[in-house]
């Protein structure tokens, strides 16, 4: 199966979290097993990306990601949510809740 582009992703329907981050990034490495944790809870109803910052500059730069993590929430394209820092599961998926019903 060929690989998915970011804009495939982002346009699929169902509603994805990208969250951008470096290897180097100390939040970053926090914030992965929340993301792990939350893919659980919400299993098919909506899709957790992960976008490494410094191996797709010009992707991090369209979107103005200056400071990470970043965390984006798209449904059809387009951006429902922004926030940069740590999360908590709870906080995280509060909001794909309200943002798209999926309790």
């Amino acid at each position: 199966m060929a690989k998915k582009n970011f804009n495939d992703i982002i346009n699929s329907g169902k509603p994805v979290l990208v969250d951008f981050y470096a290897d180097w990034c100390g939040p970053c490495k926090s914030l992965a097993p929340v993301l792990r944790e939350l893919k659980e809870e919400i299993g098919d109803k909506g899709n957790i990306i992960k976008i490494d910052i410094d191996k797709n500059k010009q992707l991090s730069t369209s979107l103005g990601v200056r400071s990470i993590p970043a965390l984006f929430l798209f449904k059809n394209g387009e951006i429902k949510w922004q926030g940069l820092g740590l999360r908590t599961k709870e906080q995280l998926k509060s909001i794909f809740e309200k943002e798209f019903d999926v309790a």
